[in-house]
């Protein structure tokens, strides 16, 4: 079977559709002769700012990497898909950055990813000076304008000033063998390089698979036929572009000639712009993620009176979407289609859950991929239907080669089951009688509140730079509004004890606001166990309430 770079697709669905319309943001519209012009200018500039292979694929191991980085620390906007795209083309990796990430967490990331470049808003550029400030950090900076007027940083170049000096020729030609780096959190709460070749991104995650089949592309030929018939998919991905479930919708649209829009507030979920947005330009899919973006447009819908006729679908994906808020999509929005995706930043698409007003809401049983499976709880066969296991949900066929600097988190992630390679990003599942995936959630103790992966153990350390804790245990507990919320559980020392907002303030400075917690519940003594570790379940009945 043929194997494509994610460049070479683009370039070949591009000149089967140059007018149509690929990326629509207010008042910008690139069609994608368009993105094409740009990405490849994009790529030209990198190669004369010296991005380049280091090391070939067949010289590394799966957890190292010979590629030039570019960090990505943007708000949606074209420039982010531009610059993805434009890596492509010029051989360079792009990574996402978390745009909420304090200094801290951003020295840690660029240092970790090794990043010989950043593009970036205006709006990061104070934040990003803190951590360039003595530093040998990123030698490439390219700044994108926004409503902050922040100036140019001293040595960054203004990004369309970045694209007219250059051809559009990158004079380099892209490799199935070329990484795509997606970062995603680590089990010691850091966030993790999951690093794709793109054959094998562009089959488990793209679209380069047939979805009736699952049956991968047999030819470019193909692969553009079906890009011409996409121009009725009007795609609105709502999560951020730094995320998998943001992302990876938008550059599946660039590979299947579909048309991608934005709404026009970017900087938070403002459900009265997505609704403008949809009855302006006739979305006919939504992308979500979890109740904590379905929820407030609910109330938006009920409260609105926008024309919604258009669209068709709401793909949900990173978080749990409960049945009965799903009943009340439905109801607002009879005769459409909520479809539930399971997968990750190591799988790909994995199962998904389809629900109608024909059959009811119902949550937490999906059908399978082809390439998705169940196996035991010892981790060394493959589950038998009803048998009652609680095993683990995972991913087979084209996976991630492994995580960037971390050998034996690869081999850990990624083991060999029945002579086969698989991926286990940690959920546990049953596999019922008739086959399909009962999904019971994370095992680790990570709490996925609106979205947004909060690692326990990130938080319990910014929490104890406060000298007044003693110890910390720091878990989720079910919110409306979240999804999860983050919870603490503090014991301090002999006559301390500050207030929630002093408490918050210093762990503020550690870590993103977002994965700050909600409630903090006070107790003589944190109970572990006698090897020290965290008891979470007792943790949790602590929060119960509070």
């Amino acid at each position: 079977m043929p194997e494509y770079n994610i460049a070479v697709v683009a370039r070949a669905v591009a000149e089967a559709v140059p007018d149509r319309d690929y990326f629509v943001h207010g008042e910008v519209r690139l069609t994608y002769a368009d993105m094409q012009d740009r990405a490849r200018r994009f790529g030209r500039y990198l190669v004369d700012q010296g991005f380049e292979v280091l090391r070939e694929r067949s010289e590394l191991a799966s957890h190292e990497i010979g590629q030039d980085t570019l960090g990505l620390y943007l708000h949606n906007g074209a420039e982010f898909l531009i610059a993805n795209l434009g890596c492509f083309e010029a051989r360079a990796v792009p990574f996402n950055v978390n745009y909420r990430y304090v200094a801290e967490e951003l020295t840690y990331l660029l240092h970790d990813s090794g990043a010989r470049g950043l593009v970036y808003h205006s709006t990061f550029a104070e934040t990003l000076a803190d951590v360039l400030e003595g530093t040998t950090g990123p030698r490439t900076l390219i700044q994108v304008p926004d409503a902050s007027d922040n100036p140019l940083l001293p040595g960054a170049t203004w990004f369309d000033d970045a694209l007219a000096a250059s051809d559009p020729d990158p004079g380099v030609e892209p490799a199935p063998d070329d990484l795509y780096i997606l970062y995603t959190g680590g089990t010691t709460g850091m966030p993790k390089g999951v690093l794709w070749r793109q054959a094998d991104v562009y089959v488990s995650a793209l679209g380069g698979r047939n979805r009736n089949t699952g049956d991968e592309w047999p030819d470019l030929e193909a692969i553009v036929r079906v890009a011409i018939k996409g121009g009725k998919s009007r795609v609105m991905p709502l999560p951020p572009f730094m995320h998998g479930a943001g992302q990876w919708p938008s550059l599946t649209g660039l590979l299947s000639g579909h048309t991608i829009i934005v709404p026009e507030v970017v900087e938070r979920l403002d459900p009265a712009s997505i609704l403008e947005a949809v009855e302006r330009e006739a979305a006919t899919t939504l992308v979500i993620v979890g109740d904590a973006f379905a929820r407030p447009l609910c109330e938006a819908i009920e409260h609105g009176h926008h024309d919604l006729s258009s669209v068709a679908t709401l793909i949900n994906s990173g978080a749990a979407l409960h049945a009965d808020t799903k009943a009340r999509i439905l109801e607002l929005l009879p005769g459409r289609m909520v479809i539930d995706t399971l997968g990750s930043s190591e799988t790909g698409s994995q199962a998904q859950e389809v629900t109608t007003s024909v059959e009811g809401a119902k949550t937490g049983s999906f059908t399978a991929t082809r390439t998705g499976a169940v196996i035991d709880s010892t981790r060394t066969r493959f589950a038998v239907p009803g048998e009652g296991d609680l095993g683990w949900m995972v991913q087979r066929g084209r996976l991630p080669l492994g995580y960037l600097g971390d050998p034996e988190k690869t081999a850990t992630t990624f083991p060999i089951v029945e002579g086969e390679r698989m991926a286990v990003a940690g959920d546990r599942a049953q596999l019922a009688t008739d086959g399909t995936v009962v999904l019971h959630g994370r095992d680790s103790v990570t709490i996925n509140s609106g979205g947004e992966k909060v690692f326990a153990e990130e938080v319990e350390r910014a929490l104890m730079h406060h000298p007044a804790i003693a110890d910390v245990v720091v878990c989720g507990r079910p919110s409306e509004r979240w999804g999860s919320e983050v919870c603490a559980v503090l014991a301090f020392h002999d006559g301390q004890d500050p207030g929630d907002d002093e408490l918050l303030a210093e762990a503020g400075t550690h870590i993103a606001r977002y994965k700050l917690p909600k409630v903090l519940v006070r107790c003589e003594q944190v109970f572990r166990s006698p090897s020290g570790k965290a008891d979470y379940r007792w943790a949790a009945e602590q929060v119960k309430g509070a």
